[in-house]
């Protein structure tokens, strides 16, 4: 579904991905983790086409993103993102924000986006919040509307970046239950995040990444068990016996 190949990303004379190789396949949950400034939020970014790459080659679902004639924003309507800050229209009721990109891109019905989203909110729990604006929600509820905006655009990958990093400990449970459920349906998912008793519990592989490069690339139980490099063995040791 998503393929990286040889990916390396510049900001000016800084390298701040260094040929990147990752596979994800269809029904995959990967996770993406590895200290602060390692490259992952980039390399998700990269994913969409909302970071540009200077070498390699990046396809979704066979498409080429990187490629000149590729048009990116239909690319991006069926790519789901969640952001670490929830990017809801605060101007705008949860139903709206729901409804708006359904309309606006997909071209569906004001009624027929409507409906998704609140079968969709539903989903996620927050059925009764419909009629609210984002800033009388909290955190977690907003991270679970923004869930869920991705969702009612029918994506055929779900991409996470860090979705519960700006959340209160409290509150990051919630969410990531919702990111449970969706990894149980097969739903294609690639998660930037710290969370690790979420990637033992749904991820398929884990991947690391330091200094903007691919460290390790390894099954779950692989690397959780006896990760094969030393930078992979010292992040673990300093983050495990918080999960």
């Amino acid at each position: 579904m998503i393929r990286f190949r040889d990916v390396s990303k510049w900001y000016g004379s800084f390298q701040v991905l260094d040929a990147c190789n990752l596979e994800v396949n269809k029904g995959e949950v990967v996770v993406v983790c590895g200290p602060s400034g390692s490259g992952k939020s980039t390399l998700i970014k990269c994913a969409n086409g909302l970071e540009p790459f200077q070498k390699g080659e990046l396809t979704v679902d066979g498409i080429s993103v990187g490629a000149r004639g590729t048009n990116l924003p239909k690319l991006r309507a069926r790519v789901g993102m969640v952001f670490q800050h929830f990017e809801l229209f605060p101007h705008m009721s949860i139903r709206d924000n729901l409804a708006l990109a359904q309309v606006k891109v997909l071209g569906r019905g004001r009624d027929e986006a409507v409906a998704k989203g609140l079968k969709l909110l539903d989903r996620v729990g927050l059925a009764a919040q419909a009629g609210k604006f984002p800033g009388q929600l909290s955190g977690g509820q907003q991270q679970r509307v923004a869930i869920a905006r991705a969702l009612a655009m029918d994506p055929i990958c779900m991409l996470f970046d860090e979705p519960t990093s700006a959340l209160d400990p409290e509150m990051i449970n919630e969410v990531l239950e919702v990111m449970v459920e969706l990894a149980r349906e097969g739903m294609t998912m690639m998660c930037v995040t710290h969370e690790m008793g979420f990637a033992q519990k749904v991820a398929h592989r884990v991947v690391f990444m330091d200094q903007g490069r691919i460290v390790e690339d390894a099954p779950k139980a692989e690397f959780f068990g006896t990760p094969r490099s030393e930078r992979a063995q010292l992040f673990l040791s300093k983050i495990l016996h918080h999960v």
